[in-house]
């Protein structure tokens, strides 16, 4: 039970470190951009570049990697190498000024900016991307109804930890200190210490093991490691060969989403109403706080009044968010029992009417306190979006008799074919590369079965576009309006789109036949 324990916070470790990444680039990032001088139509497309490339490659990654045979598993070849980018842009986005300077005599303003923004589609897409793999590689280890709610619960706990440490970083003043002083800022400290907290949580995932526990597949992953062992060498080409193969899968990922089973595309739509709904209140809430509560200005001279006004700002909304991920983990904590007692259908829609009544109170409200306590609220639909959907895929896989049947019956009758053609290349079964861990008596063979990793990542897509289309549209809507309530009020009418989105999921056999 105890290496059970320690098996499931190791595995949900890098999760923590991703995301205090991203909380403390939701806090910066907005502030960074409209401080370097870029307009906010601008600042918010920006910010749907990173979500644009995941959309495009996420799928992909997670199809990759539900057919990847390698001596370091099928999952982590591809979170080491995402974790690559996070840390180059860990060093981009705070010394993306310094940099500019060693590169050009004359510091030109264009290549400061173009290094910043650089760093932010590097922070967004890498780290987004690489929630992909750590969810597949969680589904992988905890398979089962029961196991991988339990799993993804953690998952849940240990991504709203992640994000309150995140968000509590910037709130307070480290202008002070003597780290800031000796690097030249606080976004440079707060940026030092992200880099060693991702290192540290980057390690834990060398100590899993990826390997399958289920008796019956032990030849098989035995044959998989005497051939990885003799080719290791050649690690470093076949992840340029993975790329080269992701690139040309490109047309391929438009009949990804066209080829989902009914019921995943019920799923996809209604995550991504409340994803949207929740995103357009967390990328923009930082400028929301600063400039409509507190009446500053983000390009106002440094040091003027305006200028320490949205400062102050951003670090009220960053305990705000703080607060938020805080009530996300006590949801956690409270998640099984919730469920026990709601159900996932009652527990989905209370979370998303609990937003929707938050942005409201927000967009009319002028009190911080008020909005404050509306902010700290949405941790439930946080922790809620973070669970119930990836829990619901491991139910749809763990019975694809039922919830894809098309997809069942369309396999079946290659099947055998599929089945001697791999053996004829492999030399034998490849189990743990190829084959979804599920319950026996639904296990179907690899060429009838979806991938775990590529129905995630689509899922994920969901995730994605859901800050894609904020990003694309809200920057021009506040200048059109001129005023950032804007923002809340979208995120409004966004909510009350997902709660009736979200009464067409299938949560249960029951909501299937009526499906049928």
């Amino acid at each position: 039970m105890r290496s059970h324990l320690c098996l499931l916070l190791l595995v949900n470790m890098m999760t923590c470190g991703l995301e205090v990444c991203l909380a403390v680039g939701t806090i910066y990032i907005p502030p960074l951009l409209l401080e370097a001088g870029v307009e906010e139509r601008y600042m918010t497309m920006v910010l749907g570049v990173g979500p644009v490339l995941g959309l495009i490659f996420v799928p992909l990654i997670g199809s990759a990697s539900d057919s990847w045979k390698g001596r370091f598993g099928r999952r982590r070849p591809f979170i080491w190498a995402l974790s690559m980018g996070v840390l180059l842009s860990l060093v981009l986005i705070p010394h993306a000024t310094s940099l500019a300077s060693l590169l050009a005599l004359q510091r030109p303003r264009w290549l400061e900016v173009g290094l910043l923004v650089l760093g932010i589609i590097l922070l967004q897409f890498c780290g987004q991307a690489c929630f992909t793999p750590l969810e597949a590689l969680v589904s992988d280890l905890f398979p089962g109804e029961q196991e991988s709610r339990l799993a993804f619960t953690t998952f849940s706990l240990l991504l709203s930890l992640g994000g309150c440490l995140g968000y509590l970083l910037p709130a307070v003043n480290w202008k002070d200190g003597v780290a800031s002083l000796y690097l030249g800022s606080q976004e440079a400290f707060i940026y030092m210490l992200l880099t060693l907290i991702f290192l540290g949580c980057m390690l834990s995932t060398a100590m899993i093991s990826e390997e399958s526990t289920a008796s019956g597949e032990e030849s098989g992953v035995r044959k998989c490691r005497r051939l990885n062992r003799c080719c290791s060498w050649l690690m470093p080409l076949r992840l340029c060969g993975a790329a080269a193969r992701l690139l040309a899968m490109l047309p391929q990922s438009y009949q990804m989403y066209q080829g989902m089973p009914r019921v995943l595309r019920r799923l996809f739509l209604a995550d991504l109403c409340s994803w949207m709904a929740l995103e357009s209140f967390l990328l923009f809430y930082t400028d929301f706080v600063g400039e409509r509560l507190y009446h500053g200005q983000p390009s106002a001279v440094p040091g003027s009044k305006r200028k320490l006004l949205y400062e102050e700002g951003v670090r009220m909304a960053s305990l705000g968010l703080f607060l938020q991920c805080l009530t996300a983990v006590c949801c956690s904590l409270l998640m099984e029992r919730l469920l026990a007692r709601l159900g996932p259908k009652v527990l989905l829609l209370c979370s998303v009417g609990i937003l929707t009544l938050s942005t409201a109170v927000m967009t009319l409200s002028h009190s911080t306190i008020l909005v404050t306590t509306m902010a700290a609220a949405t941790g439930f639909t946080f922790c809620t979006l973070q669970v119930l959907p990836y829990t619901l895929i491991c139910l749809y896989h763990s019975n694809k008799q039922v919830f894809f049947p098309s997809t069942v019956r369309k396999h079946s009758t290659t099947s055998k074919d599929t089945s001697s053609t791999q053996n004829e290349h492999l030399g034998g079964p490849c189990p743990s590369a190829c084959i979804l861990h599920l319950p026996k008596p639904e296990m179907e063979h690899p060429s009838s079965s979806r991938g775990m990793c590529l129905d995630l990542a689509l899922l994920d897509s969901a995730y994605l576009l859901s800050q894609v289309v904020p990003s694309l549209l809200m920057g021009s809507l506040v200048q059109l309006t001129h005023n950032v309530n804007a923002y809340m009020a979208s995120s409004c009418a966004l909510s009350l789109l997902a709660v009736g989105v979200s009464l067409r999921i299938v949560f249960d056999r029951r909501d299937m036949e009526l499906l049928q």
